[in-house]
């Protein structure tokens, strides 16, 4: 295999992560902290170290090969992250390399775990860094989505390669729409902004909030997240706006064209706000008999939460893990969820439990009318056999690493709930676990290094799709 073209681009991304590292720089240089120097520093190896790769792999007529585009994607995330670790890692925080590559991991898979206490007075330097990391992460992670997996036919994504084809004449190359899907998520991230200063956030706070919500990452820059902010109108906004990124970008881009109605003609978004209005639902009632609150704060928690969590943002307003059982049990449900494919979301997407469900009912179809000729569908088109195969592929490996993961971190010295919901949010990239430790008001501060290191391993594999990076592991994959 020739790994110039991947050497190649990956040297660009770090110069590109390089010159990031720019702007949290200026802010700490702005406020007289110290730390400015070791942006200057981090720039200066990273830029290094990208440009030394472009300079020795640099040759005319760069392509990428399927092997080659598996072994990037893997390869990138994992520079990405190793280099953004290094600002945590040298800042005045004094924090680990295991805490600095899991926060880092954590921010570019935008998971919004964190293992950082006391934000309110954390350098607004790493505050911003953390959420450009989440930016970066969620619009990288859409372009792959769009361009790259269907490509790889990895995980069933195949099937939005057939509706891109077919539907997106007027953008026929991959550059431009990740060119078109880069402006739509500009003037998303600047709205959302300007609207969470609008209702009393300040510019700084209003920034990384609008970063993260759109990346539907979830770092805050306080300990207690939105809850910190006592506001049902900025809750609001933040629902608004995690709703936003949870959909699929290409459909604003036809929204643009003047076709806005598809937005809500797409099965996958009616059964992602179908989901989140059943549970929002359940849940209020559930308050309403459990909880003494008012049916608006009742409401208002249980909307912004249930979104934050299907999304996989991870913003918290309030300890759900006080809401008794049966909120428990609805909130680990959603960790697995996840929304729309071409969203910046984690999680295991809603259009394969639709391809899933399709496939149950047809199965049953066949067992009362054994002659009959059923298809499995999705938007109303033939699923092709082999996306059901990979769909349930997909679905087989999620629940094996999930078992794994939860043994794993269970021989580590974890206690089974901490175990399972860390797996859990981990490979779903939502952000907050569940319990003591790692619970909605916790941090993963107290994980040993060697629980950090299989998070970190889990996000990796859970924002990346799972096969992308298995397939490396399998020898045909080697073999010229």
């Amino acid at each position: 295999m020739d790994f110039r073209p991947v050497m190649y681009v990956i040297g660009i991304l770090l110069c590109i992560l390089a010159a990031g590292m720019v702007i949290p720089m200026l802010a700490d240089l702005y406020d007289g902290d110290t730390d400015w120097k070791v942006f200057l520093l981090c720039i200066v190896m990273t830029a290094f170290f990208g440009g030394s790769l472009i300079l020795s792999n640099h040759h005319p007529n760069v392509t990428i090969n399927t092997r080659q585009a598996f072994l990037l994607t893997t390869l990138s995330w994992l520079a990405i992250a190793a280099f953004g670790a290094l600002p945590f890692f040298m800042s005045r925080l004094q924090m680990s390399f295991a805490d600095s590559f899991f926060e880092s991991m954590s921010g570019i898979t935008t998971t919004g775990s964190t293992v950082i206490t006391d934000l309110q007075h954390t350098p607004r330097g790493i505050l911003l860094w953390r959420a450009m990391l989440q930016w970066l992460g969620g619009i990288g992670f859409i372009v792959m989505a769009m361009s790259i997996l269907p490509m790889l036919k990895v995980g069933g994504m195949k099937l939005f390669r057939t509706e891109s084809s077919e539907s997106e004449k007027a953008l026929p190359k991959a550059a431009h729409l990740a060119r078109s899907i880069g402006g739509v998520y500009i003037g998303l991230t600047a709205l959302c902004a300007m609207f969470y200063m609008m209702a009393d956030m300040t510019f700084f706070e209003g920034i990384v909030h609008a970063m993260t919500t759109l990346s539907t990452g979830g770092f805050s820059t306080a300990d207690s997240s939105f809850a910190y902010f006592n506001s049902a109108l900025i809750e609001f906004i933040g629902i608004v706006f995690m709703i936003l990124g949870g959909l699929p970008f290409v459909l604003y881009i036809r929204a643009m064209r003047g076709n806005i109605s598809q937005i809500f003609q797409d099965t996958q978004v009616r059964w992602f706000l179908g989901v989140v209005a059943f549970t929002t639902f359940a849940l209020v009632l559930h308050s309403s008999f459990q909880r003494d609150i008012s049916l608006f704060t009742a409401i208002e928690h249980a909307l912004f939460n249930v979104v934050s969590i299907i999304t996989t943002t991870g913003f918290v307003s309030d300890d759900y893990s006080l809401w008794g059982g049966f909120a428990f049990s609805m909130f680990f449900m959603l960790t697995f969820v996840g929304a729309c494919a071409g969203s910046t979301s984690g999680g295991i997407k809603i259009f394969r439990s639709q391809v899933l469900f399709d496939v149950v009912k047809v199965q049953i179809k066949k067992l009362i009318y054994p002659n009959g000729v059923f298809t499995p569908k999705y938007n109303g088109r033939p699923i092709p056999e082999d996306v059901t195969l990979s769909v349930m592929g997909f679905f087989f490996m999620y629940v094996l690493i999930l078992g794994a993961g939860v043994t794993i971190l269970s021989y580590i010295g974890l206690d089974f709930t901490t175990a399972l919901s860390g797996t859990a949010t981990a490979i779903s990239n939502v952000g907050p676990g569940f319990g003591d430790i790692i619970g909605p008001t916790g941090t993963f501060a107290p994980l040993p290094d060697s629980a950090k290191w299989v998070l970190s391993m889990l996000m990796l594999l859970g924002r990346l799709e799972i096969f992308t990076v298995l397939v490396l592991f399998s020898k045909y994959f080697w073999q010229k």
